[in-house]
């Protein structure tokens, strides 16, 4: 009881009193939803004045949708198959939340093989007769927020009757005004920039008092909003590799439709836009693997948002961008935490010493202070566990640990205190992080954070790497305080290498050919260990993998340290 009323005081010590407050008044109105929704009898005031939304270039499609599957009422979310035989259950009682929210989005009407439009129809009018103004989940914000859009973009692309349009655009225009009552002020951070998005294609496309008071809102909001979650160097505010391609993808559609906007209230719109689209493509292109993918650092998995180089495609065909971004050798985004160490193109190391997210929200956050991912010869070989679902539950506990990541953790502690599916007590704030090239060619990094302080001892977790041409990748852990301490250092390696016991350390040899690609030397006596793992690059999957553990019990100070050599 006084553990959970210590996570409790400390998460909440953290909010914003408007998130207190709102998250009070929300659960007041779900209490007395029936007398809401029957006070309001009266039928909107909807005329189908159509602002028909012209996209400046086409909006993307999504590739992991596929028509024919859809044209069957077969669904695959978070690689979770259902079909439904005669009649979608829109309800989907045996599935998840997350999976659910899926179905009502929407987003496979974008489909990369276009779906029938006889059928896209369908299943939009089947959803509006069966989830009446209310029904759960389907009337939630969010999803309200992301099918405002994506049946926006789909009216744009297809050809439909004068009948089926007003149908489509009088649910629209009646979903947004339910979502105006309900903007997520007590979460705020990615899905309140969804909700202003929605507020803002629902004001361009319709006419009238109402749009214009959406339009508005959303614009003034969104502004804010951007000059708050989008940092200095590019990245988004939540830290999380995934969240930043949605929000960028959100940005690049907003400023799809401001170039057929000749309102006044767009110019300056625009120019934000402009700017801060140019500063998160940067961002996203310094911190990608050799792969061209993202690294998995907190709340990201493959498969949820466009991958990178749809979204710079999409990018470039509304702004200039570089056809390359300048390959350095090292990359510091401090705001954000990134650090990159890339002394050539198929060799990298994206270090992660930032903030675990915004003070107010950091349901996406991981234990992944001082992490890193590593690929070696274009290949990722020491990988972030990445994410398997939003379900309360061991394997959410278990992505967001400290032993699920590459970093330290002291007497078996988390150095943030991670509970339930998205909640933070306690947390780790980086001391500092600082990468630096010397004038002999060597390559450093150098951070540390306060996780461990809480612990009996004042403990502080520093990290040094160093890369050197003929030496490879040196990794120093330093834990100081005092104490008689655990200490442990984890090394996650990508599922398809295994790490095998030779002389002075371990080899990592590739599972299918037996090729020997790095070695690691332990650089100190360590007890070592090899355990099992999970590795999750996609939602709903999850592989096991090799995980080195290097320990030792001491006294403060202590170091663990080890060298990762290509073969």
């Amino acid at each position: 009881m006084k553990k959970t009323f210590s996570l409790y005081l400390h998460t909440l010590s953290y909010l914003k009193l408007k998130q207190i407050n709102y998250r009070l008044w929300y659960l007041f109105r779900r209490q007395f939803q029936n007398v809401f929704l029957s006070a309001k009898k009266k039928p909107a005031d909807y005329s189908v004045h159509r602002k028909f939304i012209k996209p400046y270039v086409v909006f993307p499609d999504y590739p992991w949708f596929t028509a024919d599957y859809i044209s069957k009422n077969s669904f695959c979310f978070l690689n979770d198959t259902e079909k439904f035989e005669d009649q979608i259950n829109w309800r989907a009682e045996g599935k998840n939340r997350l999976w659910r929210y899926n179905l009502h989005y929407f987003q496979y009407l974008l489909t990369s093989d276009d779906l029938d439009q006889k059928h896209g129809i369908l299943l939009i009018k089947d959803w509006i007769h069966n989830n009446s103004k209310g029904t759960v989940d389907a009337w939630n914000p969010y999803p309200i927020s992301l099918r405002i859009v994506n049946w926006i973009k789909y009216l744009s692309k297809v050809d439909l009757t004068e009948n089926d349009y007003r149908i489509t655009a009088h649910s629209i225009y009646l979903q947004t005004l339910q979502l105006e009552k309900s903007l997520e002020k007590h979460l705020l951070a990615n899905h309140f920039f969804k909700n202003l998005k929605g507020l803002v294609f629902a004001g361009v496309f319709f006419k009238g008092e109402n749009a214009d008071r959406w339009m508005d809102r959303g614009l003034r909001c969104l502004t804010s909003e951007i000059s708050e979650q989008i940092l200095p160097d590019g990245g988004h505010f939540e830290r999380s590799p995934m969240y930043h391609c949605m929000i960028l993808e959100d940005c690049l559609d907003l400023l799809n439709i401001t170039y057929y906007q000749t309102h006044a209230k767009f110019a300056k719109f625009k120019e934000l836009l402009i700017l801060t689209c140019s500063r998160m493509i940067r961002f996203l292109s310094g911190i990608l693997h050799p792969d061209g993918d993202i690294p998995l650092f907190n709340d990201s998995a493959f498969g949820i948002e466009l991958p990178p180089d749809r979204l710079l495609g999409y990018a470039s065909s509304l702004i200039p961008i570089p056809d390359k971004i300048t390959e350095d050798s090292c990359r510091s985004f401090s705001a954000s935490g990134y650090f990159v160490i890339s002394p050539n193109p198929n060799d990298r190391m994206i270090i992660d010493c930032g903030p675990i997210g915004p003070e107010y929200q950091p349901g996406h956050a991981h234990c992944d202070t001082l992490s890193y991912e590593l690929a070696l010869n274009g290949r990722r070989i020491i990988v972030d566990s990445g994410v398997y679902d939003y379900r309360k539950g061991p394997m959410r506990d278990y992505v967001r640990s400290t032993k699920a990541h590459n970093t330290v953790s002291v007497d078996q502690k988390d150095q943030s205190e991670i509970w339930g599916a998205f909640r933070v007590a306690r947390r780790a704030v980086p001391i500092y992080g600082v990468l630096d090239k010397l004038t002999t060619g060597e390559i450093r990094f150098r951070g540390a954070h306060d996780g461990y302080k809480r612990l009996p001892g004042n403990v502080v977790h520093e990290r040094c790497v160093k890369y050197q041409d003929h030496m490879g990748w040196t990794v120093i852990d330093s834990i100081k305080g005092s104490g008689n301490h655990l200490v442990e250092s984890f090394i996650h390696i990508h599922a398809d290498f295994k790490a095998v016991a030779c002389k002075d350390g371990l080899m990592l040899k590739d599972r299918n050919t037996g090729d020997e690609s790095a070695q690691i030397r332990i650089l100190m006596p360590l007890e070592v260990r090899i355990e099992k793992g999970w590795y999750c690059p996609e939602f709903g999957k999850k592989i096991r993998n090799d995980v080195i553990v290097l320990s030792r019990q001491r006294y403060l100070p202590t170091q663990i340290g080890y060298n990762i050599m290509k073969v």
